[in-house]
């Protein structure tokens, strides 16, 4: 199915892009800081300086004005571009980048789960966390690598230990005896 979702884009060429072009000023700090978390939150694609882009839909873009407006809030500039790239490999690469950074952070999502497992420490709150990490690293995941599967079982199996831990600990012991 990925392979025919790759060709149907190959065949239609290079997809719409939308681009932020911002600028925010160095003092005061804090706005600068929050735009540049709100961006990492989004997983953009940094292309230079001051420009950034995501695949175009509805939502995408409406982020990046959100965040445009506030650059301009804050006494910088910020400007909403649509555009495609020139080649396939452009977009290839641009996708490329997205994809590495995500997979870098199911690596380390799929990490924790295995060294939770391998000390005994996976309650249902380490559970809980790996899979809200999960949620917050896939919405942000445009072009999902391969990575992304393997930290979902990593996450699954901890939750199915955990189960069976916990379903251990919740068995009764043998009864006691009544004393007369």
């Amino acid at each position: 199915m990925a392979e025919d979702q790759q060709r149907a884009r190959e065949a239609r060429g290079p997809g719409e892009w939308v681009l932020l072009c911002y600028r925010v000023p160095r003092e005061p700090s804090t706005p600068r800081i929050a735009v540049w978390r709100k961006l990492k939150r989004l997983g953009v694609a940094q292309i230079s300086d001051g420009l950034v882009a995501l695949p175009a839909d509805a939502r995408t873009q409406e982020q990046l004005e959100w965040i445009a407006d506030e650059a301009i809030e804050a006494g910088g500039t910020g400007a909403i571009w649509l555009a495609r790239p020139a080649t396939l490999a452009q977009e290839r690469e641009l996708a490329q980048s997205m994809a590495d950074a995500r997979a870098a952070e199911y690596k380390a999502v799929a990490k924790a789960a295995g060294e939770a497992a391998a000390a005994g420490t996976g309650t249902a709150s380490v559970v809980r966390r790996l899979r809200a990490e999960l949620r917050r690293i896939g919405r942000r995941d445009f072009f999902p690598p391969p990575e992304r599967d393997r930290a979902n079982a990593a996450v699954r199996s901890l939750a199915d230990e955990t189960s069976l831990s916990d379903a251990v600990a919740m068995q009764p012991g043998p009864p006691e005896k009544e004393q007369a």
